[in-house]
């Protein structure tokens, strides 16, 4: 499905019924990187997933895009399907966006997942525009994966990681360069303590991108956050340990959520 909102089409997918719960992918990736997590969370969930501006099948206008840009597409999508409040789960770009969600628009958010991300960010975005350009997004499959997924992963799960290289190989470059403007530079360390929904930050053990000392930063900041670390996982943990990783998401989920009175 699409929704037309912020002047972009927003390509989106619904599944299950109860609370709802959005998920927010990161950068290079798309929607289909949430599919496990969509299919254990909806038996008990409504779970909203879409491609973000610049990604999937969304639309990708010329950038450069902006973080604030980027939340107020969530918020005007939650407008038009009619959701007045919602748990939020962003991965990588997607906890930056859902940190920005937080800050601007606290009201939507019954809680908050932060998994593998950080809220203080150095991105060299010349030298992505330079390999990009001359070369595509192809240029940028073999060193994300090295990035994203243990090398021990991808030997042993071959189907997997081609899963996800095909999602980055897929990413149109005005999209990626769009949203590395986007992230490149963020400072919201300094605001993280004025946040008060429930929050969990999930981190993999051996993340390298958003590694745990951004994690506990997040942590410290957030005042009653807590700290998951997802064992022998690199920066999608939930691709490269799915059942830690969703125990610890739905465990969270379970406890914060009331069924009873979350808007729908």
């Amino acid at each position: 499905m699409h929704a037309r909102v912020n002047g972009v089409s927003i390509h989106y997918t619904i599944e299950g019924d109860g609370p709802w719960v959005t998920m927010s992918h990161s950068l290079a990736c798309n929607l289909d990187m949430w599919d496990e997590e969509a299919r254990r969370l909806s038996r008990r969930y409504r779970v909203l997933r879409f491609d973000t501006r610049g990604h999937g099948s969304s639309d990708a206008p010329p950038g450069p895009y902006s973080l604030a840009t980027l939340a107020d597409d969530v918020r005007a999508l939650l407008a038009h399907l009619g959701v007045r409040k919602t748990h939020f789960v962003g991965l990588s770009m997607g906890g930056m966006i859902g940190l920005t969600l937080a800050l601007d628009h606290p009201e939507l958010l019954h809680s908050l997942v932060l998994c593998d991300t950080s809220s203080n960010l150095s991105l060299d975005v010349e030298a992505r525009t330079r390999a990009v350009e001359s070369a595509g997004l192809e240029a940028m499959v073999g060193p994300t994966l090295e990035r994203f997924l243990s090398a021990s992963f991808r030997d042993r799960h071959p189907e997997a990681t081609e899963k996800v290289a095909a999602m980055i190989r897929g990413t149109p470059v005005a999209g990626y360069l769009g949203c590395c403007h986007a992230i490149a530079g963020m400072a919201l360390g300094t605001r993280l303590g004025e946040i008060r929904c429930p929050t969990l930050v999930l981190v993999g053990e051996t993340d390298v991108v958003t590694p745990l000392s951004m994690a506990q930063e997040i942590r410290q900041g957030i005042a009653g956050s807590e700290l998951f670390v997802v064992p022998d996982a690199a920066h999608l943990a939930n691709i490269e340990q799915p059942d830690a990783f969703n125990e610890a998401l739905s465990r969270f989920l379970d406890r914060v959520s009331d069924t009873d009175r979350s808007p729908r």
